[in-house]
């Protein structure tokens, strides 16, 4: 499961160690680590002991296989370690902001809540865009009637107001039939679980309770495939590796400016913003104390460097070129805060234009 999975990596390279004694960083660009006694060492994030270096990240599932491929490429070309664990966005901005991790993975931008939690703990970061994302909705490969689903009839199913009366899909649509609906979804500390409530039924984090929900999104895919009655939806890599086993539903929001009829999501609907409201930028958040260790630097920008890359080979939608080439300026000039203004999940926006306006 990937809550349980780790990356381990190769020892440090002695490099590191020189690094730390470069002189003091020019203005605007990210400080270079302290020697290893002057390091901040918290007990759950390791720097640098017995010539080992320790990244740690944790947070969404949704960013997780990002996370692990451009770890397996970075450790093939640094001897550092890298571990990854898998515990929502919400789980994740907890650990980060207590000072516990060096980089969060989430798949929403941070909430006012944990804007100050990280404030009290004066836990400083720089947010970074690194992927859109579509939300795939996905029922079971026995389903012949739900063709396609509007965006009201997804808030029909969703909202806190459907929980133990909507149980059948003939409540859904006339001319479905009069089957149980059976519904999965990612646990309430996913960031998923966030945008999709924000961008479904209007409000982050309101749903109904009764439906079955986990962090590991391969438990949806296992659920969803095994009942007929299923409908579930998780990140559009998870349906993009299961397509065996699961079928996508399109999605019609009623937009016309964003095409007519129902859209499926694919790297191009996604990219091109017409897969909507369901397609959402994702991040990982750095902590500036962390990136002042040469090797958490070096994370990043290879990180950056590499994203669209290693983000279509993870089964997610590249930024544009310029956007990464935006990302890079923010993340050397160590830029603190959220384009987002701390204010959680938005519907609709591109981080291009945000970084462009930044």
């Amino acid at each position: 499961m990937f809550s349980q999975r780790l990356i381990v990596g190769a020892l440090l390279c002695a490099a590191l160690g020189a690094c730390s004694k470069n002189a003091a960083p020019a203005p605007g660009e990210a400080p270079q680590a302290a020697p290893a006694s002057a390091t901040e060492n918290k007990p759950s994030e390791p720097a640098v002991a017995a010539g080992r270096a320790i990244i740690t990240i944790d947070g969404s599932s949704t960013v997780f296989p990002i996370n692990e491929a451009v770890a397996e490429e970075f450790q093939k070309q640094n001897q550092a370690k890298v571990t990854i664990g898998v515990s929502g966005t919400g789980g994740g901005f907890k650990k980060f902001c207590a000072g516990e991790i060096a980089i969060a993975g989430a798949s929403r931008p941070i909430k006012p809540t944990e804007e100050d939690a990280c404030k009290a703990a004066k836990i400083d970061y720089v947010e970074l865009p690194i992927a859109y994302d579509g939300l795939a909705i996905v029922v079971n490969p026995k389903n012949t009637w739900a063709k396609s689903l509007t965006v009201e009839e997804l808030k029909k199913l969703w909202e806190p107001a459907a929980q133990g009366k909507v149980l059948k899909w003939n409540q859904v649509r006339t001319g479905f039939p009069a089957k149980e609906v059976h519904l999965f979804g990612p646990g309430v500390d996913s960031g998923t679980y966030d945008y999709f409530t924000k961008a479904v039924v209007g409000e982050e984090h309101k749903s109904r309770g009764d439906y079955t929900s986990s962090e590991d999104d391969n438990v949806l895919v296992q659920g969803v495939s095994r009942d007929e009655g299923a409908l579930g939806f998780f990140g559009l890599a998870y349906f993009v590796e299961n397509a065996d086993k699961l079928k996508l539903v399109p999605i019609d929001d009623a937009v016309t400016e964003n095409g007519k009829g129902p859209i499926s999501p694919t790297a191009e609907t996604v990219a091109n913003g017409t897969y909507q409201p369901l397609s959402r930028p994702i991040f990982i958040y750095v902590s500036k104390s962390a990136l002042a260790r040469p090797e958490v630097t070096a994370f990043t920008e290879f990180y950056l460097q590499h994203g669209a890359t290693l983000v279509k080979d993870a089964h997610y939608v590249p930024l544009p070129d310029r956007a990464y080439e935006l990302a890079q300026k923010r993340l050397k000039a160590g830029t603190a805060g959220s384009l987002f203004a701390g204010k959680g999940s938005q519907v609709g926006v591109t981080v291009e234009a945000l970084l462009a306006r930044e």
